[in-house]
């Protein structure tokens, strides 16, 4: 399961991360910087793990918005308060967060549908790319890498069954 949620890692920590580097460049310390890292892209890695796994277990299907909405719609807020605390608890020393707990996470669920759109788009390239990597020892990465090729091959279909229609609307 390690194996198949390395992509949702990946790709939640890497859009972590950008919190660090946010950091810098308004000229906050390293140390900030490392903190907002951590404190965001941790959370957000280990939930990018759980939905990669629920993709490769059929729970979620393949390239639809609304579930990955809907996943991100609790789990960015989540990750975003935690991030608070920690950050306030490492600088600080004290534990914290932001005062009206209630509108941070309603600021933060709005900002969340953002997210998941980034999260999709990223992870639709990286992860069929990764589980075919992983098929050939991995039964379950091979399932899903079937499931991503056979979605392809119908949506390449029918895009192409499109095409043939207007040409041929066309032409008349």
């Amino acid at each position: 399961m390690a194996e198949l949620g390395r992509p949702g890692f990946a790709v939640g920590f890497l859009a972590g991360s950008f919190a660090g580097l946010m950091a810098l460049v308004v000229g906050q310390p390293l140390s900030w910087a490392l903190v907002s890292v951590l404190a965001l892209g941790l959370p957000l890695g280990l939930l990018g793990a759980v939905y990669s796994v629920l993709i490769a277990y059929g729970k979620v299907r393949l390239g639809t918005f609304a579930p990955v909405c809907l996943f991100w719609l609790i789990g960015f807020p989540l990750s975003r308060l935690l991030q608070e605390g920690l950050t306030h608890l490492v600088l600080t020393g004290e534990l914290g967060g932001p005062p009206d707990v209630l509108g941070f996470l309603a600021y933060q669920g709005i900002l969340s549908a953002g997210f998941a759109f980034g999260f999709l788009w990223l992870h639709e390239r990286l992860a069929p790319r990764w589980w075919y990597k992983m098929s050939d020892h991995n039964p379950a990465a091979l399932r899903v890498y079937e499931r991503y090729a056979s979605h392809a091959r119908v949506m390449w279909e029918a895009r192409e069954a499109r095409k043939r229609r207007r040409e041929a609307s066309k032409s008349r």
